[in-house]
């Protein structure tokens, strides 16, 4: 196996250093089903007896394993050295993500542990660090089949089933270092946009509470090339509000909408007394408002309706992880050509690369987590922890719009009469809009709502007049008086329709029979039939009036799903034409 390095780009776009050093490529690696390497110190080993290719996980093809079965505790190890200019600076060890609970040794030495499958977090292993050699760099990762971690689309039994695919287990994105100063640096800056007051609001988040020396922190921001606003402070403590108007300037704002993603680079500089930067991040924000009034969606105060394709980030060779860059924003370019003007993200929080993308070819996105399966107190804990660090850390991304914490009652069942799970759902609800209020938040995707801010539905009708009668009246729906996709109302018990905007989020799902695999009802014979059904089944939803927009299902085939626009190796299954056509 050749260390060639797998996701070379810097993985963080929104938060990005000039110094940092790629982990991705060969490692040595082991299976523990026995666990047993913790008390063997396997900690202090300098090899394992396997290699994989990281950030591929060991079920893909592309870590060069290709194992499906289950494993629940997993190795890895491999050496680093430190660049020499380097040398002195604090050290950060990153990991963008890894399923589901990661502990770190470097060079013998415990570091800590994180838990979650899809949030990024980091180590300072600063200490621990020896200058003038290699480094040993050891990483357990704990995963299982339960149904009490957030584990979306992973299938909890031993084989796949109907819309469950390959587990994703350990490293699945990329792993780096970053290299700051050991004083001062800057952790994250949450960036708020209100186009109405024409402004942003910046709150700077340091890395030290016990500032002893005069810092300033310097902000530049530019749109295309061209100086928007300087500004600088001093650093008091470790954080700061700052509200820029564009008002201000002679600089007119430029608003980010699909059609026009216009986005604002921003860089921040810490400066110290000597007038040397200490630290420099880039970044870029988009200034757009999501709002809702009277039933309807606005975007930038205008009405917004959204044409939405279901996207599950599966590829065939690398299972959860994008096998490359190119492949994330080809996805996303072939979306748009396709019509459609945004993605909802299915059960499963993205590499960041792909809100990148999102923010930077125009696709508004609904961000939503991967579902628990149990309800009870493990549960509730694992999912509450996840779900705040993936709102502070995608915060910042123009392109989405909507939370969604819950879909088709996963995980909480017994939503539709059970006080305690509504009430989990309504604590949700409430701790998603303290963190951010300024996107609606879907609070059970499909249906059974508690508290939301949308009202969606899920309806696999093969029949599109059959879609037609039953949506053709309103107040039957939002009056819980229809059962929708056979065996659901939309609101659960003691809830009632408060004049939310009402989107059609999943419905198509249509299958051909040559493909020989699981779809929503009974599969079609030709492509033709495929198209025209398309065709019928956009058309009837696009004519029931109250609806605000819906969501496709969906962009490719995984696995033994086979209701995809596309195959799994993207290759288009009808012209792009027709679909252009259809959409348009």
């Amino acid at each position: 196996m050749t260390n060639n390095i797998a996701r070379p780009e810097y993985p963080r776009p929104q938060f990005k250093r000039e110094a940092w050093l790629n982990l991705n490529g060969k490692w040595d690696f082991d299976f523990d089903d026995n666990n047993i390497g913790e008390k063997n110190n396997w900690f202090n080993k300098e090899n394992l007896d396997k290699k994989i290719r990281v950030p591929f996980t060991y079920e893909s093809k592309k870590s060069g394993i290709n194992d499906k079965t289950s494993h629940k505790y997993i190795w890895y190890q491999r050496k680093f050295a430190i660049p020499k200019k380097q040398r002195g600076k604090k050290i950060l060890l990153n990991f963008a993500a890894a399923d589901y609970i990661t502990k770190v040794w470097i060079n013998g030495r415990y570091i800590g542990k994180h838990q979650g499958g899809y949030t990024s977090f980091n180590f300072d292993i600063t200490n621990s660090i020896e200058y003038n050699k290699e480094n040993n760099i050891v990483v357990k990762v704990k995963d299982s089949m339960s149904k009490n971690q957030p584990r979306g689309k992973q299938s909890w039994q031993e084989d796949n089933f109907e819309c469950w695919y390959s587990r994703t287990t350990g490293i699945w994105q990329t792993v780096w270092l970053e290299f700051v100063n050991k004083d001062i640096f800057l952790k994250n800056v949450k960036m708020t946009p209100d186009i109405d007051q024409e402004s942003i609001e910046l709150v700077y988040y340091f890395s030290n509470s016990q500032i002893k020396k005069e810092y300033t922190i310097k902000t530049e921001i530019k749109y295309k090339e061209e100086l928007v606003k300087k500004f600088s402070f001093t650093i008091e403590n470790n954080n700061h509000k700052k509200v820029f108007q564009f008002k201000k300037t002679n600089s007119e704002m430029k608003l980010w909408e699909p059609n026009n993603p216009n986005l604002y680079d921003i860089t921040f500089k810490i400066i110290d007394s000597n007038n040397e930067i200490v630290d420099r991040v880039d970044s870029y924000f988009g200034m757009r408002k999501i709002s809702i009034k009277d039933g309807k969606i606005l975007l930038n105060n205008k009405p917004f309706y959204q044409k939405l394709i279901l996207d599950q980030g599966y590829w065939p060779d690398s299972i959860a992880t994008p096998p490359s860059d190119e492949a994330i924003k080809k996805d996303l370019k072939i979306t748009k050509e396709m019509g459609f003007n945004g993605v909802r993200k299915h059960q499963k929080i993205e590499d960041k690369r792909f809100y990148y993308w999102a923010d930077k070819l125009g696709l508004v996105v609904w961000a939503e987590i991967g579902s628990t399966y149990d309800f009870n107190d493990l549960a509730v804990n694992n999912f509450v922890k996840e779900w705040e660090e993936i709102v502070l850390q995608l915060y910042n991304y123009a392109s989405i719009i909507a939370w969604v914490p819950f879909n088709e009652s996963w995980g909480i069942d017994e939503v539709k009469t059970a006080k305690k799970q509504q009430n989990f759902t309504e604590g949700i609800y409430k701790l998603t809009n303290t963190v951010d209020n300024t996107r609606p938040i879907i609070t059970n995707d499909g249906w059974e709502h508690t508290i939301s801010d949308i009202i969606t539905l899920h309806d696999y009708e093969e029949d599109p007049l059959k879609i037609k009668d039953r949506y053709k009246e309103k107040e039957p729906i939002i009056n819980n008086e229809i059962l929708f996709n056979k065996q659901k109302y939309v609101f659960a018990e003691g809830y009632t329709y408060q004049n939310q905007p009402i989107l059609m989020s999943e419905f198509g799902g249509i299958a051909l029979k040559e493909e020989n695999g699981w779809g929503y009802g009974k599969e079609l014979e030709t492509k033709e039939e495929l198209l025209d059904r398309f065709k019928e089944t956009i058309s009837v939803i696009e004519d029931i009036e109250y609806l605000q927009g819906y969501c496709y299902t969906q962009l490719t085939d995984v696995e033994q799903e086979k209701n995809g626009l596309m195959y799994e190796n993207r290759e288009l299954k009808v012209p792009l034409e027709s679909i252009q056509k259809i959409l348009r």
